[in-house]
């Protein structure tokens, strides 16, 4: 597969017409001096002119819906539909990226990967094959201006791309895909010898190794197709070629780190649970949970 010239052929997709108009306005900003500082809050600051601050806002409002951060630009709070940073702090603490090449499968706009930064890696590269994140990933590193690559490619690119990497992390990304095994073993065809890879993924409790199908929607999600135990989990790894299967933590997903703010266009946790259960989602399946996996080649 060239995925070099699959990733060329999808910048089409940035003029797609209900994007279009969002690269305009990106491509109409000044060019504004800023500083910036990354936190569990991703903040970008400087002294502008009301006139920048209006064509900021304007867009920032205009990029909806903005799932992964927070981020607070020149002022403005932008109150995610996750908080984020609760599943960076989460992780953080198992991971050492320091000169390492390191990507991010299913990075959205980008928040983990400007999170990572300060842990100074070799290389970030990110892949989302989403037009519209891609643009939010833009307009926040047009004032970070990092190096971070940003590819319009997906989970089953990535053992054809150009690069290895020393990390991987892939976060509720693998019960989206129909063959999940498949998928893992993509993912370890493209660490370098002593990778590792973080993964998180929708969990049903037992110990029995089983995995939920939902019939159409999962939490009115309607692209999950497996939802493991613990055990299949790490049985899944092992199956694709991991060999140290690590499960670090286990956590139900809160209003805390998942609700509907202003930010978000549509529906949100809250409305994916049975209103008289919330151990429920509305299908009547287990409400969300998800394992937190190390696994090393």
């Amino acid at each position: 597969m060239d995925v070099k010239q699959v990733a060329n052929e999808r910048l089409s997709w940035l003029k797609w017409k209900n994007i279009a108009p969002l690269r305009e306005k990106l491509d109409a900003l000044d060019e504004i001096d800023s500083i910036h500082d990354i936190g569990d809050v991703i903040k970008i600051s400087g002294d502008i002119l009301d006139s920048e601050k209006e064509q900021i806002d304007s867009l920032l409002y205009d990029l909806k819906p903005w799932r992964k951060g927070p981020f607070e630009i020149f002022g403005t709070f932008i109150d995610t539909e996750w908080n984020s940073s609760i599943k960076y702090n989460l992780l953080e603490r198992y991971f050492d990226l320091s000169n390492k090449c390191v990507a991010d499968v299913g990075c959205n706009n980008g928040y983990y990967m400007f999170r990572m930064l300060k842990q100074n890696p070799k290389h970030i590269v990110g892949f989302d094959p989403s037009p519209h994140y891609k643009t939010q990933f833009d307009f926040l590193n047009c004032f970070i201006k990092s190096d971070i690559v940003y590819e319009l490619l997906g989970i089953e690119h990535i053992e054809f791309y150009h690069r290895k990497f020393d990390v991987i992390f892939c976060l509720g990304v693998l019960y989206h895909r129909s063959d999940p095994i498949k998928s893992l073993k993509s993912l370890k065809k493209s660490l370098n010898k002593n990778g590792v890879l973080f993964l998180d993924s929708f969990i049903i409790d037992g110990d029995d190794h089983v995995a939920l199908t939902p019939k159409k929607t999962y939490s009115k999600i309607p692209n999950v197709y497996f939802i493991p135990t613990v055990v299949t989990l790490i049985n899944w790894c092992k199956r694709a070629g991991f060999k140290n299967v690590e499960l670090l933590n286990i956590k139900k997903t809160d209003l805390n780190e998942q609700r509907h703010t202003k930010w978000l266009k549509g529906d949100s946790l809250e409305s994916f649970l049975d209103p008289n259960d919330p151990n429920l989602t509305i299908e009547g399946y287990p409400a969300p949970k998800r394992a937190y996996i190390k696994a090393l080649i």
